[in-house]
């Protein structure tokens, strides 16, 4: 294989990555706002717009650009705001310059979605994300995100760039289910004599909304819904396609498949990180992490996750990779 054949492999297979990544956000943006919206409210009924911009670690770009953490201006800094990198019309924009390059390896059904989806974003205005609007706007965006889903299922060539694909997709989501549980925990727990009232539990409801996972609680959980069943939940069912556990697997199944599979000698280190992951997850129950602090642990699990992608990027992809000076490693724009 000569050198520049592959260097053109190492771009694809970033790309590849982080087009996976950009869709799961944008999905995972639009499910949050809208969960935010509709059911996640305090004990005086009041809304925490604010602990959107904290979940995604913006808050100093948010507060250079806005006063005050209002549904208006928040809602605009992650839907519209075309200067915010971490926002969904961003995050599309971005998918599709990565698709851009990746066009040789993807089907005309890909590309051309990707393009319409990109399109329409950039016709929505502020009267499309008013308080009435913004489920139908959530809903759309949502729908294309699955829909993108449906359509790389049915037509992505199963080479290295599927496993890729894979990778941050997977990434990307099990950083989102951390940074959800962490900021449930310390920003939207009510106060101790509030604990288990209806106010708590909607709000637990509300966590699981924002990954999907409501009903699939319900058919572990039929009755009730404390803290710590949510968040056994969240970090260990290996049945929810949301859950650290599973995420963690699919990570170490799809760089297994590409050792096995296309003989790549790389990510030996990206292995034994996730590896030493799933050994921490295994030696803990739900009862231990809440007792050594959820916090800490979704820490760890943040950091782990941040360092398997930087190992990836490395060894694969042939870079250091490269973080804007406000964002964490984990949401990183694609480097041309």
């Amino acid at each position: 294989m000569s050198t520049a054949t592959k260097l053109l492999l190492a771009r694809y297979a970033d790309c590849a990555m982080w087009l996976g990544r950009y869709i799961e956000r944008a999905e995972n943006l639009a499910r949050i706002l809208d969960v935010n919206m509709h059911f996640s409210r305090d004990a005086r009924g009041s809304q925490n717009w604010r602990s959107i911009v904290q979940l995604n670690a913006d808050e100093k770009r948010f507060d250079k650009a806005y006063d005050v953490a209002s549904y208006a201006n928040v809602v605009n800094f992650y839907v519209l705001d075309r200067d915010n990198p971490t926002s969904i019309i961003s995050a599309v924009r971005s998918a599709k310059e990565n698709a851009r390059s990746l066009r040789p390896l993807l089907s005309t059904e890909m590309w051309q979605h990707l393009n319409m989806f990109n399109n329409h974003l950039s016709t929505l205005s502020a009267e499309d994300v008013k308080p009435s609007e913004l489920a139908r706007v959530s809903a759309m965006i949502k729908e294309q995100c699955q829909l993108h889903t449906g359509i790389t299922e049915g037509t992505f060539f199963r080479d290295q760039s599927w496993h890729f694909y894979l990778l941050g997709k997977r990434i990307e989501r099990a950083d989102q289910t951390t940074r959800l549980l962490d900021i449930k925990y310390h920003l939207l727990l009510p106060m101790d004599q509030t604990v288990g009232s209806p106010v708590d539990v909607s709000q637990w409801n509300a966590l699981l909304r924002s990954v999907a996972g409501y009903h699939a609680f319900r058919r572990e959980h039929p009755r009730g819904m404390s803290p710590k069943a949510v968040a056994g939940f969240l970090l260990f069912n290996s049945a929810f396609p949301r859950s650290i556990w599973t995420g963690l697997s699919e990570i170490d199944s799809n760089l297994h498949r590409l050792r096995s599979d296309f003989g790549l000698r790389a990510g030996n280190l990206a292995m034994e990180l996730v590896d030493e992951t799933r050994a921490a997850l295994e030696s803990h129950t739900p009862d231990t992490v809440v007792n050594f602090g959820l916090h800490e642990f979704s820490d760890y699990l943040q950091r782990q996750l941040n360092a398997i992608t930087t190992e990836i990027r490395r060894d694969f992809c042939g870079f250091e990779p490269m973080t804007d000076s406000g964002m964490p490693d984990g949401q990183m724009q694609h480097q041309d």
